[in-house]
């Protein structure tokens, strides 16, 4: 130290360097397991690495890539579409963050494993209490644009922002914010003929044989132009750019046309729903391919979709005062069409009408709407609303990032365990998803259940519908997954509808999409689920769900499809369903769009023990085998302990639940033997060569009876009636009768037709 106090310091021949890491990965491979054409490789290394799997059958000509940021020492690959039969060779390469590789091989013969003699999960089916299966659930947005590569959905829905500002007179409509944006433009197609953007839609869609959803507009204003930008800062860009939505026509019905003015100020609602009745006769009642009307879309959000039209938020008020007047409306002109409301876009909109005051967490806008609604239904003295309507798009993450973002081929075990458990988010009371929405709610999600059970208290008889739904992994079996689980929670949920939306072009969906084969064409021929379900219990739903079903019309045929989301082959079991008979067995893997055929084994389910590959689903096709072939075989199939014996229930002329049909006629019929049921018996009526109408009968039949006789017989006065035709049992299921008396024309008299069954 110097004399002044200040420290000196001399640095001389300073060297820095570091040692590089040149030592590899250490790879300890685990016990591999075999699932059918799957190989379920888990290892571990001694430090942090990511890893690629070369593999092929007497060279690594194949590669499997495991996720680029999975930096982890544990490790689980799973390689699929493997060649049964075949030796597979395999090489697991292991790169640390230095870039060093270590290695690990193996060989293995791809073979069925043998039958599994203990089951993982079982599955406790409730054979005692079906309910039929709507068949709306399997539907899809804009489904006209992809039947062609997901064959065989049930109904095509016409939603979405671009339908709020639809004007039916001269098919223009406002893009709101997705495009432009606020532009006015002829995206909707239809030319200018009025309605045909609609009509065009719904014609195909009955060609196809599906129903239908349109959007019928509440906001207030339409497109009057389809001439480019709308610029919302001109001051009179509503009056000079929009009509006026107005509900109800002057004069009413005697006013109407199919070809309005596209001159005046207004467009009007009743007629509109009246004019696509008169284009399509009879699309609001036809029993097989209707068409359902949405009040609007998304109306939460109008003020940030459609700033073009609606600047500030609708009051709960206001918005439930335009409800009932549109809904009044619309059934003054089709009392017989279905309502869905109030299109909510997501849980904001149902809980709180995006914050507003007056509503808790237990007193919900829905209790509120379904209030309003049922009380101005009972002064009205018709039901307004037929179904509560909402959109879901999971906000379950996996890793910090929302499901539906989740579209690569190659997820983390996080994200596709995210994916695949997040359809318990809409009934499972144990299950606890990483979201806001759980946050919010303080557990559970429940959303579907939540909801039903606010019908159940409020306005029962209410149908509630998803007809904007998805859950993620677009291109990864995890996105199957979800799928499949989606369609049979619906089922089993009593949902009245869902649509999935597809968000983008189809091919950025590729598994989510596959995922609805097999409930709608597991065997590539459009076999399907059945259209009632057992409801079903799993032990473990976080690895296995299964979801059974029965057909109505084909005796004896069970549809099961069962769900592994786990990363690990399972082996399940079944309970409380006496089913024995020969079945096909279909799966869907990672490695195929399209579900294979797995066998044919004769099953009972009493003993049978299925083994489930990782991340796969399974649908199995049961045939019964002996199916009753006499009314007291029946009765001991489907009644049990006193009931059995009582013939005050099970007898023959008994109604136990009063549903109209005793039960001989739901034997003879092919009906559930519980429960409400529809008619049996379709009478409609045709159109001769001749060009004479006449009536058309047509019932389902069992396949085999020895006690049962089907006479169609007619009557002029429901007094006298004549046995014009016998029927007996036939494989075929399904008897068609048409009458050779003409109902309409020249000469024609009243004529009445049914169906009697009896012992032959």
């Amino acid at each position: 130290m110097s004399a002044s106090g200040n420290p000196h310091f001399r640095l001389a021949d300073i060297r820095m360097g570091s040692i590089p890491d040149v030592t590899a990965p250490t790879v300890t491979l685990g016990t591999p397991t075999i699932a059918y054409d799957q190989l379920f490789l888990p290892f571990t290394t001694d430090e942090a690495a990511t890893y690629r799997i070369e593999y092929g059958y007497g060279n690594y000509a194949q590669t499997l890539n495991g996720p680029a940021d999975g930096w982890a020492t544990s490790h689980n690959a799973t390689l699929t579409g493997l060649t049964r039969g075949a030796t597979l060779q395999y090489r697991i390469v292991a790169t640390d963050h230095a870039g060093n590789a270590g290695f690990a091989t193996g060989s293995t013969s791809i073979i069925d494993p043998p039958p599994p003699t203990t089951a993982t999960v079982t599955i406790a089916v409730d054979a005692a209490n079906p309910h039929a299966i709507s068949p709306w659930i399997y539907g899809m947005n804009f489904y006209q644009s992809s039947a062609a590569t997901t064959r065989n959905l049930t109904i095509d829905r016409m939603g979405g922002n671009r339908w709020t500002a639809y004007n039916w007179e001269n098919n223009a409509s406002n893009s709101g914010s997705d495009w432009g944006p606020y532009s006015n433009d002829s995206h909707l197609g239809g030319g200018e003929t009025p309605g045909e953007a609609v009509r065009g839609v719904i014609a195909a869609d009955r060609t196809r044989g599906n129903a239908s959803i349109f959007t019928v507009q509440m906001q207030g204003y339409v497109s009057a132009d389809k001439s480019g930008l709308v610029t919302l800062n001109f001051p009179s860009h509503l009056a000079s750019r929009f009509k006026q939505v107005v509900f109800k026509k002057p004069g009413g019905p005697a006013n109407f046309t199919t070809t309005p003015s596209t001159t005046d100020a207004n467009v009007y609602m009743d007629e509109f729903v009246w004019a696509m009745n008169q284009k399509i006769p009879g699309l609001y009642t036809d029993p097989v391919n209707p068409s359902f009307i949405l009040l609007d879309n998304e109306p939460e959000l109008w003020p940030s979709t459609h700033a073009e039209i609606q600047q500030s938020p609708i009051s709960v008020a206001d918005y439930l005062t335009k409800t009932i007047a549109l809904t009044k409306a619309i059934k003054d002109v089709a009392p017989g069409a279905k309502t869905f409301g109030p299109v909510h876009y997501g849980y904001n909109g149902i809980i709180n009408w995006q914050g507003a005051a007056g509503f808790t967490s237990s007193y919900w806008f829905t209790d509120k709407y379904l209030d309003d609604l049922k009380a101005a239904s009972t002064t009205d003295g018709r039901r307004l609303l037929d179904v509560y309507n909402f959109h879901w798009y999971s906000e379950a993450k996996g890793s910090g990032t929302r499901v539906i973002g989740l579209t690569s081929p190659t997820l983390t075990e996080a994200q596709i365990q995210a994916v695949v458990q997040s359809p318990r988010s809409l009934w499972d009371p144990t299950y606890t998803e990483d979201s806001w929405v759980a946050e919010n709610l303080g557990g559970p999600v429940r959303i579907v259940s939540r909801l039903q059970e606010k019908i159940a208290a409020r306005w029962p008889g209410t149908g509630l519908a998803i007809t904007e739904w998805a859950n993620g992994g677009n291109n990864h079996i995890a996105g199957a997954i979800a799928v499949a689980d989606n369609l049979g929670v619906f089922g089993q949920q009593r949902l009245f509808q869902a649509s999935m939306w597809p968000d983008g072009d189809l091919a950025s969906h590729t598994f989510d999409l596959a995922g609805f084969k097999m409930y709608r064409d597991f065997d590539g021929a459009l076999s399907t689920f059945g259209d009632i379900c057992l409801p079903t219990v799993s032990s473990n739903t976080a690895l296995v769900s299964a979801y059974v079903s029965r057909d109505s019309v084909q005796p004896g045929r069970y549809v099961i499809v069962v769900i592994n989301r786990s990363n690990a082959p399972q082996a399940v079991d079944f309970t409380g369903l006496a089913l024995a008979g020969t079945a096909r067995v279909y799966r869907m893997t990672g490695a195929s769009l399209n579900p294979v055929f797995v066998g044919s084994p004769a099953v009972n389910l009493a003993t049978w023990i299925t083994p489930l590959p990782a991340y796969s689903i399974t649908t199995v096709e049961i045939t019964a085998a002996n199916q009753p072939a006499n009314y007291a075989a029946w009765r001991a199939a489907n009644f049990s302990g006193a009931d059995l014996t009582s013939d005050a229930i099970s007898g023959p002329t008994a109604d136990p639940d009063g549903a109209g049909l005793n039960n001989y006629a739901r034997y003879a019929f092919e009906l559930d033997p519980r429960g409400p049921v529809a008619s049996p018996e379709k009478l409609s009526t045709l159109t001769t060569p001749s060009g004479a109408t006449v009536l058309s009968l047509s019932f389902p039949v069992r396949a085999a009876g020895t006690d049962l006789s089907y006479q169609v017989q007619t009557s002029a006065d429901l007094v006298t009636w004549t046995t014009v035709a016998t029927y007996g049992p036939d494989a075929s299921l399904k008897v068609s009768w048409t009458d050779a008396i003409p109902i309409s024309g020249f000469g024609a008299a009243r004529h009445f037709a049914r169906v009697r069954v009896s012992l032959p």
